[in-house]
């Protein structure tokens, strides 16, 4: 049943495809580093600036990979006051700001028959759509969406990032530290489906979300 109370008024190389995305992809558009859950909002903001109505995203990656804390910056620049949380129970929330924002986890469907409950066409003709978990259900999916696959970097990658948001000016590089906070981190690629029509890439994501850009 879907929730309408909460409306409030291996590695790949550079611009290949996202790993275990489970969905099949056309190149990377942009290939992010965040440090940890308050950066992987700070992107998700980032590129919620650049959202228009219709739009879908599909957001995979392993339980506690950070989804639902992406959804959530998503949600903060969409100016969503209201506290975003995962609709893993409830299947999907719907949250007011700039944009609607229509937020599902098919995390536990059986089967992909189960999504004409959704209403996913209704869905997509007003606001932005999120969907932990989608690529379980790609096959009823329309093709031009966003896929963000999101996953721990593999022991012992050494990766660079600006220092300077925004400036470009420096950037460090160090082998990543397994223990304590350095387990916050994620890496996070955006490709759309194989197929899909150039609207996303017109977007020149790369060049929106270069302060978390990950080069290796």
């Amino acid at each position: 049943m879907v929730n309408r109370d909460r409306v409030s008024e291996p590695a790949p190389t550079a611009g290949g495809a996202p790993t275990g995305s489970g969905v099949p992809c056309t190149p990377v558009l942009a290939r992010l580093l965040t440090t940890g859950p308050d950066d992987t909002r700070a992107a998700a903001a980032e590129l919620a600036t650049v959202l228009v109505d219709g739009d879908l995203l599909v957001l995979t990656g392993d339980l506690g990979a950070g989804k639902t804390c992406f959804t959530q910056g998503l949600g903060r620049g969409l100016g969503i006051e209201d506290r975003l949380t995962s609709p893993t129970f409830t299947l999907a929330n719907r949250y007011r700001g700039r944009l609607l924002l229509h937020h599902l986890d098919v995390y536990r469907l059986d089967s992909v028959a189960e999504t004409v409950d959704l209403g996913l066409a209704e869905l997509l003709e007003d606001g932005v759509t999120v969907i932990e978990w989608g690529d379980r259900i790609a096959e009823v999916l329309p093709h031009d969406h966003l896929v963000v696959a999101i996953r721990y970097p593999e022991l012992g990658t050494e990766l660079t990032r600006p220092t300077e948001r925004g400036s470009g000016a420096a950037a460090e590089t160090g082998d990543i530290d397994w223990d304590g906070a350095a387990m916050s981190q994620r890496i996070i690629e955006l490709a759309t489906a194989a197929g899909a029509p150039s609207g996303w890439a017109d977007r020149d994501l790369d060049r929106l979300l270069a302060p978390w850009r990950a080069d290796r």
